[in-house]
C-alpha cells in the first residue's frame, strides 16, 4: 500500500501546488502536470497521459525526467489524462489521494474531475482536490474538518439526495437534515469550532472549502 499519492494534472497550477506536496508522496504527472512538476525541480515517479498539451521536446524532457513514462493514443483512449492517472492511483492502493490542477478554465474537465472524487470513494480511499482557493473532498458517511485557512465551507449532493446530515461545530447546523441537487441551502456556511464534524447516513455529499 502506498501512503499517499499527489497527483498533478493539467489545469491551473502555481506555486501554491508545492505547499501541498510532501516528502515521502508518491508523485503523478498527467500530461502537462508532468511538466509541471519537472519544472519546480521535482521528479515524478510516474508520467501518464497522451501529453497532447507539451511539444515534442517537452514530451523527451517529460521522458528522461521521471520514473515511468505511460504514453496513450489521443484519440483511441477512454478516459481523460486526469482519469488514467486516478485509476492507476487507486490501483496501488494509496490511503490518501490529493489532486492539484485538477480545476481551471475549461469546466467541463473541472466538474469531471470533481466526479472522480466518487471513484475513490467505491475504494474506500478519502481524495482531496486543492487548488489556489478551494479544497474539495467527498463524505459517504462522518468526516472531520478543520479550518486551514478556507473560511468558507459549502456542502453540495452528487447524489441526487444526501440524507441523515448532522452538522456540528458549524454557525448554520443541521440536525437529520436531507439536501437534494438543486438546492442552494448548504452554501457558504461556517465553522465556528476549531474542528467541524460532517456526518450523513445516504448518499455522496461534496465538502468545499474555499476562500477569496
Amino acid at each position: 500500500m502506498q501512503p499517499r499519492i499527489v497527483i498533478c494534472t493539467g489545469g491551473q497550477l502555481g506555486a501554491w501546488a508545492l505547499e501541498h506536496i510532501k516528502a515521502g508522496d508518491l508523485l503523478i504527472g498527467a500530461d502537462s502536470g508532468a511538466r509541471f512538476l519537472i519544472s519546480q525541480g521535482l521528479r515524478p515517479d510516474i508520467a501518464i497521459g497522451d501529453f497532447d498539451s507539451v511539444s515534442a521536446e517537452e514530451l523527451a524532457i517529460i521522458r528522461s525526467s521521471s520514473g515511468q513514462t505511460i504514453a496513450c493514443d489521443p484519440v483511441d483512449k477512454d478516459y481523460t489524462d486526469t482519469e488514467m492517472a486516478v485509476r492507476l492511483s487507486l490501483d496501488m492502493q494509496p490511503s490518501e489521494l490529493v489532486l492539484l490542477g485538477a480545476l481551471g478554465t475549461r469546466f467541463d474537465h473541472s466538474l469531471a474531475n470533481v466526479h472522480l472524487l466518487a471513484l475513490a470513494a467505491k475504494q474506500n480511499v478519502r481524495a482531496t482536490i486543492i487548488d489556489e482557493h478551494n479544497k474539495i473532498t467527498l463524505a459517504t458517511e462522518q468526516i472531520m474538518i478543520q479550518k486551514q485557512g478556507y473560511p468558507n465551507v459549502s456542502l453540495l449532493p452528487l447524489t441526487m439526495q444526501v440524507k441523515g446530515i448532522t452538522l456540528t461545530g458549524f454557525q448554520y447546523p443541521l440536525t437529520d437534515a436531507a439536501l437534494t441537487i438543486g438546492q442552494s441551502l448548504g452554501i457558504s456556511n461556517v465553522l465556528t469550532a476549531p474542528t467541524g464534524t460532517i456526518q450523513l447516513s445516504e448518499g455522496l455529499l461534496l465538502i468545499i472549502q474555499s476562500r477569496d
